[in-house]
């Protein structure tokens, strides 16, 4: 089982290390995650440079897409030839999105007929497509999700652990990386995200 993490040019490290390195502790039970870059080499948005681990035309074969945010959000959905080189499938594919990578969904338009999350920056954007954006850390219906906020890339990582491996899993993962006498307040705060994200409310 096969993690594309979508990582573009002035992209928010937060996003795409928090849920890779989540995932990744699955790698036992065969859950990895790759960073999957448009380019050889992209560089966040605080200038630090990553070769990306797979091209970004492994979105096609890999089982879960989540499309990470940045900086340059706006950019690359203003690129009709970088957009067509995601051919994303909710019908076979978990696909989930961070912060600003809600804009890259509804680009695709995979965010029709229903809400979603993202951060305050890239809010009005979204919602310029059509999108309502409510004013909570994570939703999710099918197998679409996104999340808002950076932090919140760890339920976004807990729905794809669930999803894929069930909750005792994703519950050794997040008690692992829990701050140290919060490991049970960590661990329901997340699977409750996840859980109760179809009964959100928008703000």
């Amino acid at each position: 089982m096969q993690v594309a993490v979508v990582t573009f040019d002035g992209f928010n490290e937060l996003d795409s290390f928090i849920a890779s390195a989540l995932i990744n502790r699955c790698r036992k039970d065969g859950l990895a995650a790759f960073i999957t870059t448009p380019t050889p080499v992209v560089t966040s948005m605080n200038g630090v440079e990553v070769t990306g681990q797979r091209p970004v035309e492994f979105v096609t074969e890999a089982d879960v897409v989540l499309i990470g945010s940045g900086v340059k959000t706006r950019d690359v959905v203003a690129d009709d030839r970088l957009i067509s080189r995601l051919p994303l499938d909710p019908a076979r594919q978990l696909i989930g999105a961070q912060c600003s990578g809600a804009l890259v969904l509804a680009r695709l338009g995979l965010l029709t007929g229903m809400p979603a999350c993202t951060d305050l920056k890239s809010r009005p954007y979204v919602e310029a497509y059509g999108v309502t954006v409510l004013g909570t850390p994570f939703h999710a219906e099918g197998n679409i999700a996104t999340a808002g906020g950076c932090l919140a890339s760890q339920y976004l990582a807990t729905w794809v652990i669930t999803r894929m491996l069930g909750e005792n899993a994703a519950r050794d993962v997040l008690d692992y990386v829990a701050p140290v006498g919060e490991n049970q307040e960590t661990v329901e705060r997340a699977l409750r995200a996840v859980h109760t994200s179809h009964a959100v409310k928008t703000l």
